[in-house]
């Protein structure tokens, strides 16, 4: 039999799709390894959002190359973002690749593979509405917990994402397939549904003509078994109250939300085709928090877009330190080829952007430390995800897994993976916050 490894990069919609083709594979005739030492091909599962993805999937591809000239493996396919992006360019830089498929041709996996190991190098890229959504998927997370897809693709043409050129066009599921997989989910022992599209919010306007996210997450939460619900990927605009309601009322759902804002500057976010200022998202984020009993922010920010000025940075850095976000990433603008910004004019130092993304990361572990030090002494309900050298890791209603922090906590009785327990905490370190079990 066969053996095959999978390395997925890049963000967990993609390892949704790595996880529907490791499940063709694994229904026909192959075995899933779990490394390269243990396999005969290798699918890289690429990403190609920003240059630095782009970098990784490149290396990615040359050291996994390396294994097929020692001998140890007989074939290499890259699937995913990357490929989808660049195609035919793969193949003419790396020769030694054997198939490069795009998005479209995630079903034709085992084909695709069947080729590769017979020596039959295939390059294929079909439309990318064949990209299945809702096929059967091999969960490659931990059993407690597991990523749940919604949509794909994206409409918003924010003018430095190359996601709508990849991704294609928005294409939802119905209602009823996300329920469904739900349920096997949560009947498989899933405790914890992390609901990720790249646009959360968007949910429900394709199909059904208006936004149903707060709709499906009420019947998402009358599934047993599952006891936390958490949200990423949320767009401002479309934060209706009825989804803050929602999050607020449902006990399941954390009170944890993702909105990558991207910036604050209204001229910014003008430039990069997406709505808002200072005060309109103040206003909301602001809303939010007072509706929804502890809510746990996260954010997104991109600094060193075309023409963003001392000012417009100065207000980034004064609109971080004003909301408080309990957890913020930093990214500096990368210009994509093919999207609108990449020919806009006063393109920024690489220096100054890496000094600004430095800046604004300083200011936000500044705000990590003062809620952490108000979180000694508190109790937090936390699911467990593993043990490692005597100690329990963690997380509380604000950590999302992979992300975010973790709670590092000792017991004096013996835990089980996934379970839940208090924990509460004593110390921190960094950005992890540290505690012992009150079992």
């Amino acid at each position: 039999m066969n053996k095959i490894a999978m390395i997925s990069l890049g963000c967990p919609k993609n390892q949704v799709d790595g996880e529907i083709m490791l499940k063709k594979l694994s229904e026909n005739g192959f075995e899933i390894a779990d490394c390269i030492e243990n396999s005969n091909a290798v699918i890289i599962n690429t990403c190609g959002f920003i240059e630095a993805a782009k970098t990784e999937a490149i290396e990615t591809i040359l050291e996994t190359v390396e294994y097929k000239k020692a001998g140890m493996i007989s074939a290499v396919i890259v699937t995913g973002c990357l490929a989808e992006r660049y195609q035919e360019e793969i193949l003419k830089e790396i020769p030694e690749v054997d198939a490069v498929i795009g998005i479209g041709a995630d079903s034709d996996i085992v084909k695709v593979c069947k080729k590769a190991l017979g020596g039959i190098k295939t390059s294929f890229y079909p439309d990318k509405c064949y990209l299945p959504l809702d096929d059967e998927r091999l969960v490659t997370t931990p059993p407690h917990w597991a990523y749940l897809k919604l949509s794909d693709g994206c409409d918003n043409r924010c003018s430095y994402c190359a996601i709508p050129l990849i991704r294609g066009a928005y294409r939802e599921r119905t209602e009823e397939s996300i329920l469904d997989e739900a349920v096997m989910l949560a009947e498989s022992g899933v405790k914890e549904l992390i609901l990720i599209a790249q646009d959360t919010t968007k949910y429900g306007y394709s199909l059904y003509g208006e936004y149903r996210l707060a709709a499906l997450l009420k019947k998402l939460c009358k599934i047993d078994g599952i006891e936390w619900i958490r949200i990423l990927y949320c767009y401002p605009d479309r934060i209706t109250d009825e989804l803050i309601e929602t999050i607020a009322l449902e006990d399941k759902i954390c009170s944890y939300i993702d909105i990558p804002l991207q910036h604050c500057s209204g001229g910014i976010l003008k430039a990069m085709n997406r709505k808002g200022n200072y005060n309109s998202l103040k206003e909301i984020l602001l809303k939010m928090k007072s509706r929804i009993p502890n809510l746990s922010l996260r954010t997104t920010f991109m600094v060193g877009f075309p023409g963003e000025t001392n000012e417009d940075f100065e207000e980034l850095c004064r609109f971080v330190k004003d909301i408080k976000f309990d957890k913020m990433g930093c990214f500096t603008y990368s210009p994509e080829e093919d999207t609108p910004a990449f020919d806009f004019n006063n393109q920024i130092d690489e220096d100054v952007k890496r000094h600004r993304a430095e800046i604004l990361s300083d200011i936000q572990y500044t705000v990590t430390e003062e809620a952490n030090k108000i979180r000694i002494g508190r109790a937090y309900k936390v699911i467990v995800d593993e043990k490692d050298d005597g100690r329990y890791i963690g997380r509380a209603y604000f950590d999302a897994p992979e992300i975010d922090s973790s709670i590092y906590f000792t017991s004096d009785q013996a835990l089980d993976i996934g379970s839940f327990v208090n924990v509460k905490i004593t110390d921190f370190n960094g950005y992890d916050l540290i505690g012992e079990c009150m079992i």
